[in-house]
Parts: C-alpha cells; sequence; structure tokens
C-alpha cells in the first residue's frame, strides 16, 4: 500500500535576506523528514497483521501412528516324488590314451542302447563329465612312470517313471556300467506342491497373528502386507550312493523313493486395534 505526502514550501522570494533564507530551508528540511517518518510508520502498521498472517503456521493435527504387527511364517507340505535322477559312468584303462577312450565308447554304446530298450528317452540322457587321465607309478626314490591311462564317461539319467528305477539300473550295469554315483527323486511339476505350501503359510500367519493380537489385548483389524521369499524350496530325500559291485549280486535293485518337503516362506503386517 503506497502513502502520498504532498510538503509545499512556501515562496518567500528570492531577495529575502541570507538570515531569514537560511530559517526558511531548515524549517522545510524538517518537515520533510517528520513527513517521511510519518509515512513509514503507517506503511508499518499497515503490513504488519498482513506479516503475522502470513508467518504465522496454521495449527497441524497430529494422528497417531498405527500398531502394526509383522510375522514371518513357512508354509511346508510333504509330497511323494515322481521322477528320478541316476548319475552313473563307465571307467576303462588302456596302455594308451586311444585305447582306453575305445574301451570306453565300447561300453557306453552298450549302456545306451540299453537305456533304450528300457524306455528311456534320448532327451532323459545327458553325458555329465569325460575324463582321460594318465596313470603313473610312484615308486620310492623315483620317478614317476606311466603306467597306462584312465577313460571316464559319466551320465545322468532322468527317469519318468518310478517304478522303471531299478530295472534300468540292473540294464545299464548289465550293459558295463561299472561306476553308479548317486540317485535322487524329484517332481516333474512342483507348481501344485507349491501352491499348497502357499495357504498352508496363509494359514498359519493368520492363526499366529490373531495369536499375539489376542495375547496383547488388541485385535486385528486388517492386513497391510504380504511377501513371498526369495525363492520356495524343497528337500528331496537325501541322495545315496549305489556300488555296482553291490546291485549285481541281487536280481533286481531297489529302491525307496520317500517323500519331499516342499516349503514357502512369507511376510506379513497387520494393523491392529482395540
Amino acid at each position: 500500500m503506497e502513502v502520498a505526502i504532498t510538503v509545499s514550501t512556501p515562496d518567500t522570494g528570492r531577495n529575502a535576506p541570507p538570515q531569514i533564507k537560511e530559517r526558511q530551508e531548515m524549517s522545510s528540511t524538517r518537515a520533510l523528514f517528520k513527513s517521511i517518518a510519518l509515512t513509514a510508520v503507517a506503511a508499518g502498521l499497515l503490513t504488519a497483521p498482513m506479516a503475522f498472517a502470513q508467518t504465522t503456521p496454521a495449527s497441524a493435527i497430529v494422528q497417531p501412528l498405527p500398531t502394526t504387527l509383522s510375522l514371518t511364517v513357512t508354509g511346508e507340505v510333504s509330497i511323494a516324488p515322481d521322477m528320478a535322477t541316476v548319475n552313473f559312468g563307465v571307467v576303462s584303462q588302456g596302455k594308451t590314451a586311444a585305447e582306453a577312450m575305445k574301451a570306453g565308447n565300447v561300453r557306453m554304446n552298450a549302456v545306451m542302447s540299453a537305456l533304450k530298450a528300457a524306455g528311456i528317452a534320448a532327451k532323459d540322457i545327458q553325458t555329465s563329465n569325460l575324463q582321460l587321465n594318465p596313470q603313473y607309478n610312484y615308486g620310492s626314490n623315483q620317478a614317476p612312470k606311466l603306467t597306462g591311462y584312465e577313460a571316464r564317461n559319466q551320465v545322468t539319467v532322468r527317469v519318468n517313471d518310478l517304478d522303471k528305477t531299478g530295472p534300468v539300473i540292473d540294464a545299464v550295469i548289465g550293459a558295463g556300467v561299472n561306476q553308479i554315483d548317486q540317485i535322487g527323486f524329484g517332481l516333474k511339476d512342483d507348481a501344485a506342491a507349491l501352491d499348497q505350501a502357499r495357504q498352508k503359510a496363509v494359514t498359519i500367519l493368520n492363526q499366529r497373528a490373531a495369536l499375539y493380537a489376542s495375547a496383547t489385548g488388541l485385535k486385528l483389524k486388517k492386513l497391510l502386507s504380504i511377501e513371498e521369499g526369495a525363492a520356495p524350496s524343497y528337500h528331496p530325500p537325501r541322495p545315496y550312493a549305489l556300488r555296482a559291485e553291490a546291485a549285481m549280486k541281487d536280481a533286481s535293485t531297489p529302491v525307496s523313493a520317500g517323500e519331499l518337503q516342499q516349503s514357502v516362506t512369507i511376510t506379513g503386517t497387520f494393523e491392529l486395534e482395540k
């Protein structure tokens, strides 16, 4: 807001005596300063309420934070496996590298034929390791002496029909396999088992949350968030090694698949109320 003040200086004439002229000029100057001061005071009085209104904060309403409960639980289900993987190989020796590899190839070709006859598809057979190593004789106080070579050809086979696991092992041993490393079990499709584990985890989460709320004199109001762990997991029965020599003593190799444990971990956050 602007305030305009006009100060008039009387015209005393140009021929007034110097003393009178000087007094007149001093009087005019004092009047001008007084007018400026009054203008500043008036402007301050007018603008002060506006400045106060701008700098005074509005009163804030503080809402209390809700009481929450966070829990992490795991749902686990047991399920029978429906497939097996068998790791086995052919180990052969020869005086030269070529002899060792040739002997191993003859045996492995017979093993592949046996697997095909047992109903194992080519897509379920995978070479997992192939090695050729020199063999030395280490005598005391003597340089190592080369005695020949050893070739190893290892294969992993997927058996989709558990009832065929024992006969498949018997077939490959009869075809020339002389090393069986281990056998493991799993699921062709674990989606259904994972969903069962998820449902169980949610049930446990709700039950446990209600338990904690009741124990503290509160109630569950609503679920705020729920998250699944990094990756669901299943725990197969511990793979066991099977010696080819032991298997050949019996007409049929017994195989027990046991059960798998499929688990899912979730974290949920609830809001509580009185």
